[in-house]
This record gives C-alpha cells, structure tokens and sequence, in this order.
C-alpha cells in the first residue's frame, strides 16, 4: 500500500474515522487514496460532487497510483472530476479515514487545497461519465448539509456519505 511521505503527513495533526471492521475471514485488496478539499481563495466555497447513480455526494478524489506522490495525486484527481488546477500545503493532512467495506480495505488521506484556475473541462473517466458525476461550489454550511440530508441509494455511496461528511466537519472545525 502506498505510504505518503514525510513531507505530506502527520499523524499527530490527522484526525481518523474508522468504517466497518476487519474480518479475520476475508482476504482485503489494500487500496490507498486521496480526498480533497477544494476551495476557491475568492470567495471561500468549496467544491462537491453529486453522483447520480447512487444519489451521493461527496469530496474530488480518488486512487493513488503505485509509487505516486500524495500532492500529484490530489491534483490529478481535482483536474479530472472539476478541471480545476490547484495549490496545496502538502505539509497538512486534515484527516484520514480507514474502511472495511466488502473485500476492500482502504485508506483515504483528506488535504485543503485552493484553486488557482478553472479550465472548465473536468476529464471524466468513462465510468464517472457513466455514474453521473456533477460538481457545483458550495459553502461550508451547505456542503455540510447537502451531504448530511443525502440519502443514498448504494452501500458505497453510504459508506462515502460517513466519511466525507467527516471531512468536511473537521475542516469546519479548523478553518
């Protein structure tokens, strides 16, 4: 599983939210990802998702690639599903969020990030296309309750529903 490095993470400033439970009886594919917040410096609002095919909500991000650094990641993911180029402080990690969901274990770093410019031209994969995947700008009272009356029509989108809501409240708790 991908760590991040020194330079990106601390554990004694993270936070952690833990999904689900290990079963001793199920052999897990370890997965590691990356969630940000997405903040326009302008005027403060922060960046979600809805995912139709699910009715869910949740934070840009997604996969690290096998030996991918922590801030490409972030900003590959961010310029994918908003087209979006950002700056970041990759000395803070906000929090992290470790899941047992059917026979994937994963670990989902959270890091603030600020645009610094909107292509508008997300880069959709093929199956967020599919999944329907729409970003709109948001406050930090509003994502919060977006997310919060949600109510998803998929175990995942449950399961993402718990732990970017738990992002975004730390960030509010922070900032």
């Amino acid at each position: 599983m991908s760590q991040p490095t020194e330079s990106n993470f601390d554990p004694s400033t993270s936070s952690l939210l833990k999904i689900g439970s290990l079963d001793p009886g199920v052999t897990y594919v370890e997965r590691t990802a990356v969630r940000a917040i997405l903040q326009n410096p302008l005027n403060k609002r922060l960046a979600i998702i809805h995912v139709k095919k699910g009715n869910y909500y949740k934070l840009p991000g997604g996969g690290i690639e096998p030996n991918e650094d922590h801030s490409i990641a972030v900003a590959r993911e961010i310029l994918e599903e908003t087209g979006c180029m950002i700056s970041m402080d990759i000395g803070t990690c906000l929090a992290t969020c470790e899941e047992y969901r059917n026979d994937l274990h994963q670990i989902s770093y959270c890091y603030v990030t600020k645009m610094i410019e909107d292509t508008g031209r997300p880069e959709l994969t093929e199956l967020e296309a599919s999944e329907g995947l729409s970003h709109r700008w948001v406050s930090v009272n509003e994502a919060m309750e977006v997310m919060q009356d949600s109510v998803p029509t998929s175990e995942l989108g449950k399961f993402i529903k718990e732990r970017d809501l738990f992002f975004v409240e730390k960030f509010a708790d922070i900032f």
